[in-house]
């Protein structure tokens, strides 16, 4: 999705990106999933794989691609039940250590570009 001069990527309910490298090239900014931090949602059913990745490697794919920012929405249980500041310095690291900025989704959230 392109909004004037940004583009965005929107990417909930994902397991992984198909020509990831086409999909995020010129990417400003990167919207995901996030049921959860660390631990992978991802399982088999039947031959086909369904679930969410975790946001770790959403930050990865975004420093492989030259993504320097992800907003991550869709929470799950991992993220909503957490004491809020320790998650977003644990975000925050997380995403520093990828070269990443990266923060939480909140309602009302207002974004310049």
């Amino acid at each position: 999705m392109s909004v004037g001069r940004a583009c965005i990527f929107y990417a909930p309910d994902l397991v992984f990106i198909r020509d990831r490298a086409a999909a995020l090239k010129g990417v400003q900014i990167y919207i995901g999933d996030g049921a959860a931090l660390t631990r992978s949602f991802i399982r088999k059913r039947g031959k086909n794989l369904i679930g969410h990745a975790p946001v770790c490697t959403q930050l990865m794919w975004c420093a492989k691609e030259d993504v320097p920012r992800a907003i991550i929405t869709h929470c799950g249980s991992e993220i909503v039940a957490s004491d809020q500041r320790k998650l977003r310095t644990k975000l925050r690291a997380m995403a520093a250590e990828r070269g990443v900025e990266a923060s939480i989704a909140n309602d009302g959230m207002k974004l310049s570009l």
